[in-house]
């Protein structure tokens, strides 16, 4: 399971690193200045949880079953979160209305936001 939670980590962020050039240099052009913060939104949390997924495979606080857990809540919040950003944002580059993605959005923050307070709670309830 650590295997997994770093790569993952790994690949979000370098996709996160990407994604921010990519923000930083050709949608700076593009986007509305909202458009482009929301966009850095979607990647800074990326890279948030890239971090926290590094912090969670190297941690023993936390018992294997604990961390499947843990993972699943980020990899999908993740998703749900900043890649719905990354949509919504650049509408004005791929020409297709994503409005319909918006109510995931906090959907997605939330199994974030579960995911640092479940880990909260195994850390505190471990017995040592």
């Amino acid at each position: 399971m650590d295997k997994k939670i770093t790569l993952t980590a790994l690949v979000f962020g370098f996709v996160s690193i990407v994604l921010g050039a990519f923000g930083a240099h050709t949608l700076k052009k593009i986007l509305e200045v909202d458009q482009l913060s929301s966009f850095e939104t979607g990647v800074k949390f990326m890279m948030y949880h890239a971090l926290f997924l590094l912090f969670i495979a190297t941690n023993q606080l936390i018992d294997s079953k604990q961390k499947k857990i843990i993972y699943s809540l980020v990899l999908f919040g993740t998703i749900l979160f900043s890649f719905s950003i990354f949509l919504l944002t650049t509408t004005a580059i791929t020409g297709i209305n994503f409005k319909f993605v918006g109510p995931i959005t906090p959907i997605g923050g939330l199994f974030l936001i579960f995911s640092w307070g479940v880990t909260f709670y195994y850390i505190v309830v471990k017995k040592s």
